[in-house]
């Protein structure tokens, strides 16, 4: 008969000291207690001077794309000003990529909905559309230029593609938000907790219902970054507009409160989970 194997021990958890709280910057949008979110007008107001900002370095990158395209390419000795073409190349990628960021964080004050499957996607992976408007026209042009030798074609042509994935897939927006998402979020927590409050770090891109465990330790995703990475206590709002996407996946099983209601489908898919995984590994 086969030896039984002994049972693997369970995964011990550290506990964290407690750490300092802080109270987040008030937010500029405010969702009613158990209602629908609604951007409010200073929250409307930031989100215009975004998008703004955003608009002029998407500007200058297509402006720059021109310049490559109706002088840079159309000079006989091309070779003689590879680094310009080059360098131009990386230059767009960065002011469309910045123009990118501008414009996923003015959509954290001002989200679409869902309910518009166009505007939800348009609004929400604008930076990425934008990316190859600034990029396949160039790349294209940089194949067929008949100035530039084979081996120059591709060295332009290969950097053009690389920087125009990389660039794509950094202004895509992969956790994009929405109205839904911040009113079922704020019904969840007020389920659970019975208040508008929540608790997330700077470097973290998740918000916890709770800092710490039912004993008094820090919960170890609040934990890291240092004595110096404060623990920001406020409202969901707050931390959307903070850039946090969504709840932690643990839920309310990390803060010791009793699974009831809600249920988490879109946190926690297999009710199990929070209790088989490593609190530790939780992404922030």
């Amino acid at each position: 008969m086969a030896e039984k194997k002994p049972a693997a021990k369970p995964k011990q958890v550290v506990a964290a000291p407690p750490k300092k709280v802080v109270q987040a910057e008030p937010a500029l949008s405010q969702t009613p207690q158990g209602g629908t979110f609604k951007v409010s007008a200073e929250g409307k107001s930031k989100a215009t001077s975004l998008r703004i900002i955003a608009a002029l370095f998407w500007a200058v990158a297509i402006g720059l794309e021109m310049f490559v395209i109706f002088w840079l390419l159309e000079k006989t000795e091309l070779n003689l000003y590879m680094v310009w073409l080059i360098g131009s190349i990386v230059v767009i990628g960065g002011l469309a990529l910045a123009g990118s960021m501008f414009w996923k964080k003015a959509n954290r004050f001002d989200p679409a909905s869902e309910k518009d499957k166009v505007r939800f996607f348009v609004q929400n992976q604008l930076g990425a559309i934008i990316t190859i408007v600034a990029f396949l026209p160039l790349i294209i042009l940089i194949f067929m230029n008949d100035k530039m030798t084979q081996g120059q074609k591709t060295l332009a042509g290969v950097i053009g593609i690389v920087v125009m994935l990389a660039t794509g897939a950094a202004s895509a927006d992969w956790a994009p938000p929405s109205i839904e998402q911040r009113s079922e979020q704020g019904s969840i927590v007020m389920a659970y907790t019975g208040s508008d409050q929540v608790y997330w770090v700077k470097g973290g891109s998740v918000y916890h219902l709770c800092n710490q465990y039912p004993e008094g330790s820090t919960i170890p995703a609040l934990a890291r970054g240092g004595e110096d990475n404060d623990v920001i206590a406020g409202t969901i709002d707050q931390a959307m507009e903070a850039g946090k996407t969504r709840l932690s996946y643990y839920g309310y099983s990390e803060c010791g409160l009793t699974e009831g209601s809600p249920d988490f489908p879109q946190y926690l898919p297999d009710s199990g989970q929070a209790a088989s995984e490593d609190p530790t590994d939780e992404p922030t």
